[in-house]
């Protein structure tokens, strides 16, 4: 049940110049999901209170990424003067909250139990503002947070003195305000720093000038890492893959090479998977018990069943491998394709939309598209279904136990009825009725003396 006296506030609003990018910093992918995904499930999940995201550069992207979060209220940054300025536009939404948690969106890492420990610590102080802060050897580009017998204090680093910068407690960009005593100070912030903005920090020292306690909670640096340069975000990346993988490993899932393999947070793996280096699962992939998933494989929103293996470089999207079924190598499956149980989509195939149906086969070179394919049929190698006029998309339906012969071309709409055959190299261009054999091809003409007569020319 979300706490009622809670406002949990998520900063986004900025551009993160560092990123050399006009994509919004929060929505640069970690894995496949945005950073800003990461926090916002953990927020969401354990019920902190009411969630606002503060926009503003690009922010109609950030809004069209929020409305997978219903619930998430979008706030509006116009002019990105800092974030202090950021808390003072929000004033209108958090002014209804005993309690407001205002949070960078750059987050990933940040867990759920370091966030209550912290609200919980604010609230067991008595403090006006709390921050949460970490030790680190690499303070660069961090407010330095300042102890003394005054109180807290965090001097940004452009504003930070030589001295100061020495300093390793750094500002993690996580606060708790009171916010009675928040709306006591919040309007009078000042930008006289080397970056012209208001700066949310500077709300610290306004409360102890009040009397108003202020206090800092450490939490460990791996959590509160931001995210700010290309080389910081491959950096998390790497990160999440690794932690995403060790999990994986730790409930049953075999890895041959786990710097070598590539997990989305949103997968799901069932004991005995196996992993090949150079495999990547993404989206809402699900992967059955005992199943392979071989070398340079790549799965998006797939669904593998129990037992299925991928030979080698095989793409699956938006499809189904049922129990049993094999693929590859070199493979192409997509768009809501479906290979039955023990069925096979074999080398240089490529199946879109289209049903194989149970212990069927298409083994090499094929392509079928807009098809239903029944139990028990085999396709013959470079055979197609021809389902595009230029304007217009058409079914083929195959039906049970049918041979289709090498190099047929299937010109849709068409229908090859129960237990009926082409010949190679045919071409179908009408239904072919159940038991019958189709034979679409010139009759062919033996020339004799040709290659002799060519020589001579």
């Amino acid at each position: 049940m979300p706490d009622s006296t809670l406002g949990v506030l998520i900063l986004a609003a900025g551009k993160g110049t560092r990123m050399k990018s006009a994509l919004p910093k929060v929505l640069f992918p970690i894995l496949d999901k945005p950073m800003l995904g990461y926090l916002l499930k953990t927020i969401l999940e354990d019920g902190f209170g009411d969630v606002a995201v503060l926009v503003g550069h690009e922010g109609e992207r950030v809004r069209d990424y929020l409305r997978i979060f219903p619930s998430v209220e979008v706030l509006w940054q116009e002019e990105q003067l800092g974030t202090g300025h950021a808390v003072q536009v929000a004033r209108p939404w958090w002014g209804r909250f005993r309690q407001l948690l205002v949070l960078n969106g750059d987050l990933p890492f940040l867990s759920s139990d370091t966030l209550k420990s912290f609200v919980q610590e604010h609230r067991g102080a008595g403090a006006g503002c709390s921050l949460l802060s970490f030790v680190t050897e690499r303070p660069d580009g961090y407010g330095r947070v300042l102890r003394g017998p005054e109180g807290v204090f965090v001097v940004e680093h452009k504003d930070a003195s030589p001295e100061q910068r020495l300093v390793r407690e750094v500002n993690a960009g996580c606060y708790v305000f009171a916010t009675e005593a928040l709306s006591r100070v919040i309007g009078r912030l000042k930008n006289r720093n080397a970056q012209g903005e208001y700066y949310l920090p500077d709300v610290v020292a306004l409360m102890n000038t009040e009397g108003l306690k202020a206090h800092a909670a450490v939490a460990g640096e791996d959590e509160l890492l931001g995210v700010n340069t290309q080389a910081e975000l491959a950096e998390m990346t790497r990160r999440m893959r690794d932690s995403l993988v060790q999990g994986w490993m730790a409930m049953g899932v075999r890895v041959m090479d786990p710097s070598a393999v590539w997990i989305g947070p949103d997968v799901k793996l069932a004991p005995g998977v196996c992993l090949m280096p150079g495999a990547q699962i993404w989206g809402n992939s699900v992967v059955g018990e005992n199943s392979t998933v071989g070398p340079c494989c790549i799965l998006r929103n797939a669904v593998l069943g129990r037992e299925v293996t991928l030979t080698a470089h095989v793409i699956v999207e938006d499809s189904e491998l049922r129990d049993g079924s094999k693929a590859g190598p070199f493979a192409y499956i997509r768009e809501g394709s479906l290979l039955g149980e023990r069925a096979f989509a074999g080398k240089f195939v490529e199946l879109k939309k289209t049903s194989v149906g149970k212990g069927s086969k298409v083994p090499h070179l094929s392509y079928m598209g807009d098809a239903v394919l029944g139990e028990d049929v085999n396709i013959g190698a470079g055979s197609v279904t021809c389902n595009y006029d230029g304007k217009n998309k058409f079914p083929t339906k195959i039906g049970d136990r049918c041979f289709v012969g090498s190099d047929t071309m299937m010109v849709a709409p068409v229908t090859l009825g129960d237990d009926s055959a082409t010949a190679a190299g045919s071409t179908v261009t009408a239904d072919v009725p159940e038991g019958a054999l189709a034979v679409g091809r010139a009759r062919q003409k033996n020339i004799e003396g040709w290659t002799r007569a060519r020589r001579r020319r």
